[in-house]
């Protein structure tokens, strides 16, 4: 079992508790200020018997730990900085997000033509953001599958029927 306890140069431990022959014992599985995803998974890793993320984000909000925000948060965070510091993104960008946001159904609402998002558009939503490395991975794998995919021979010659010319 999993636990959270404070240290005393103000730091927190997660730890796990087991039962030995010389009686229960604990363990320091990871060590942290702040509760993040990688302390998390790290502790996770080391468990012999790992607990959720939500059960340690919920151990280390018992002891007052420290959370950190989830990176969609951090991300939503930053951008609303910058948008109050007068930055603003491109237009298309900002119909992908301000469309990306809205995820209830549009059907009974008039479409605006100078506001709406391609279907196009909004399928590579996913890649607005990605890494030459990430892109590079996919145009590899994509290049893979088409190589795996069977040939088919076309017929060397297509036979069309010949038209006969009218007689005026």
């Amino acid at each position: 079992m999993a636990f959270v306890v404070p240290t005393r140069r103000g730091g927190f431990e997660i730890r796990e508790s087991r039962s030995t022959p010389a009686g229960p014992r604990s363990r320091t599985l990871a060590t942290f200020k702040e509760l993040t995803d990688e302390t998390i998974e790290k502790a996770r890793r080391r468990a012999a018997n790992p607990p959720s993320a939500e059960e340690l984000r919920t151990a280390a909000l018992r002891v007052g730990a420290p959370v950190a925000a989830a990176p969609v948060d951090r991300t939503a965070r930053d951008l609303l900085r910058k948008l109050a510091q007068g930055q603003r993104p491109e237009p298309m960008l900002k119909r992908l997000l301000l469309d990306a946001l809205e995820d209830e159904d549009r059907g009974d609402r008039p479409v605006d033509p100078a506001a709406a998002v391609s279907d196009a558009a909004r399928s590579v939503g996913e890649w607005v953001g990605a890494s030459a490395g990430e892109r590079g991975e996919a145009l590899e794998d994509l290049l893979l599958l088409a190589d795996a995919l069977p040939l088919r021979r076309r017929p060397q010659s297509i036979g069309f029927p010949r038209l006969q010319p009218t007689q005026p």
